[in-house]
């Protein structure tokens, strides 16, 4: 019987939401947020996909101004692999395994002046693992942060041109993150156990127990295909060379190849 009150309350909310009208539910609900895009794209899949544009675009827009929307979709990722007994040093290609469906880097925007992409902001890195042939996952941060970008031959976006420059490759994981022994470099905690954990003048071990933020340094490379000179839309291909993650500076980087395609369009 006690329970009789509560179950009353119950039974009136219920009553209550389903006797609304429709234009009460609606506005409870509130408009669509966002862009057209998404209503295109949510639920089919494509949501990591880059805009294509159509074979046979073939117009020239000026370097010069600001440029946004510009999208990065990995199409292939390889792996420098140390040397062995058979084989020498040399990019092997891996597999993504996370995350599988959402790599792309997407409304990323900056500046064009003498014919230079000089980029500003924007979903402009991604946290990417692959598993390379040997077994072994390699994460590292996809990244365009920082990128100046240009082209030595032209001051034009048109087929054929090629943007190269250096871009900055962020820590893949953060000062606060806590590894097995908790240790981490915003915590303080250097050493699991007492100090003969230090192990003496062991480099690997204090490589292991002090944790250092390091970021580090790519290159990439932009090759246009494709330009539309009505829409001042651009698109082509990119090949990004970049460090992977160091685990807190545990842990030496072996160099990253991203290969795929991109596309924008000046602001």
């Amino acid at each position: 019987m006690r329970f009789r009150p509560l179950l009353a309350l119950m039974l009136a909310f219920c009553l209550t939401f389903t006797t609304l009208p429709s234009s009460a539910s609606a506005a409870l609900k509130g408009r669509e947020q966002g862009n057209a895009r998404f209503g295109n794209v949510v639920n089919t899949g494509q949501a990591d996909a880059c805009t294509v544009l159509p074979a046979g675009s073939s117009g020239s827009i000026s370097a010069d101004g600001q440029f946004k929307s510009l999208c990065l979709q990995p199409t292939e990722v390889s792996v420098k692999l140390p040397a062995n007994k058979r084989n020498k040093s040399d990019f092997a290609i891996a597999k993504i395994i996370s995350p599988r469906f959402n790599t792309s880097l997407d409304e990323v925007y900056g500046d064009l002046s003498g014919g230079k992409f000089t980029e500003k902001g924007g979903i402009d890195f991604s946290l990417i693992t692959v598993l390379a042939p040997n077994g072994e996952e390699f994460p590292f941060a996809f990244s365009v942060k920082e990128m100046v970008a240009e082209s030595k031959k032209g001051k034009s976006i048109e087929p054929g041109a090629e943007f190269s420059g250096p871009t900055t490759t962020p820590s893949y994981r953060s000062a606060d993150f806590l590894d097995p022994k908790s240790r981490a470099k915003s915590t303080g905690v250097e050493y699991a156990q007492a100090l003969i954990a230090r192990g003496g003048d062991d480099e690997d071990l204090a490589r292991e127990n002090v944790k250092d933020d390091l970021g580090g340094k790519g290159e990439i490379t932009l090759t246009v295909d494709s330009v539309d000179a009505d829409t001042e839309e651009f698109g082509g291909q990119f090949i990004a060379i970049q460090p992977s993650d160091n685990d807190l500076g545990s842990k030496d980087p072996v160099d990253i190849k991203i290969k795929g395609i991109f596309y924008g369009r000046k602001g």
